[in-house]
């Protein structure tokens, strides 16, 4: 059966260009009533206007979809709860909500200024806590829901002069953990992309053969596919250029040592057999790590727990 999103209706944070811009209209043409949601500023996050906004609505429209604008600013929990209200009494529900909106102020973490730290947390993580806090109850009381968070290989994997947006973007992964537990038993499913593609984000950083490749719509399918009602959850995708690969957080197995041998130049001498990631797993919970010392403790000393 083909993925569609008739009925469902849709939430789309920074759709006004790029990434969200793909993602709306791919929502739309599946038939889900989309909000557009922009705030319209500059790629640093000043200034505001619903121009980007409409001209996505307009588009959407022109292809038979349904679609209204908002400017709700993601950081503000007043304007996206409105933002939401507003969607709810319109459509009488939001079923899916995708977290896209972000700025950029990068900087050397020498010369990065605490605002602009504090700033670009806001928008990323905050805002994305916000929009998650803003349909939950809703999700939660018709036992169904679909989010999809936005990450980044910046903060996955590390990008020079950028300490506020990967720590911004790695808190997605922490966010996603959580409430991919705590909806399971209303069917929250809550999953996080992480994209590469030329979008005004990047434009100014690749080369133009490389942006050519990096087509914002070839992420929206691994968007929506996390956004459908056969969607996993706790799940990251990687996406960019045609490319699709899960990403997971892995531990090594790990290597267990009486009291006696508790010191540095312990781990300092057994650190290759202690990295060794021939054994690693994801973990599925945080207890479950804490279950994993214990047992390994417990078999050593050959008792019982």
């Amino acid at each position: 059966m083909s993925i569609r999103f008739d009925g469902r209706v849709a939430i789309v944070t920074g759709a006004g260009n790029g990434l969200g811009r793909a993602h709306a209209m791919g929502l739309a043409k599946l038939g889900a009533k989309v909000v557009v949601n922009d705030f319209g500023g500059a790629r640093d996050g000043t200034g505001g206007s619903l121009s980007a906004a409409d001209k996505v609505v307009e588009e959407i429209r022109q292809l038979g979809g349904i679609a209204i604008a908002d400017g709700a600013d993601v950081s503000n929990f007043e304007q996206v709860t409105m933002m939401v209200d507003r969607a709810t009494a319109e459509w009488g529900s939001v079923d899916l909500m995708c977290a896209n909106a972000g700025i950029l102020r990068d900087k050397s973490f020498g010369k990065m200024e605490p605002a602009d730290f504090a700033k670009v947390l806001d928008v990323h993580l905050t805002g994305t806590f916000n929009c998650c806090k803003a349909v939950w109850d809703g999700m939660r009381a018709r036992n169904f829901g679909r989010i999809v968070l936005t990450t980044s290989s910046s903060g996955l994997y590390g990008n020079f002069g950028q300490s506020n947006y990967g720590a911004a973007k790695t808190g997605m992964i922490g966010l996603m953990n959580v409430l991919a537990q705590e909806g399971r038993k209303t069917d929250i499913r809550v999953n996080t992309i992480s994209p590469t593609a030329a979008t005004r984000m990047t434009e100014e950083l690749l080369p133009p053969d490389a942006l050519a490749l990096l087509k914002p719509e070839s992420i929206t399918p691994a968007v929506l596919y996390l956004l459908s009602e056969n969607a996993p959850t706790r799940t990251i995708m990687g996406a960019g250029a045609g490319s699709f690969a899960v990403i997971k957080l892995l531990e090594s197995e790990g290597v267990n040592f009486d009291e006696s041998e508790w010191s540095p130049d312990t781990i300092a001498a057994h650190f290759a057999e202690i990295s060794d990631m021939a054994g690693a797993r994801a973990l599925e919970g945080a207890f479950q790590q804490t279950q994993k010392y214990v047992q390994q403790a417990a078999t050593r000393l050959g008792i019982k727990v």
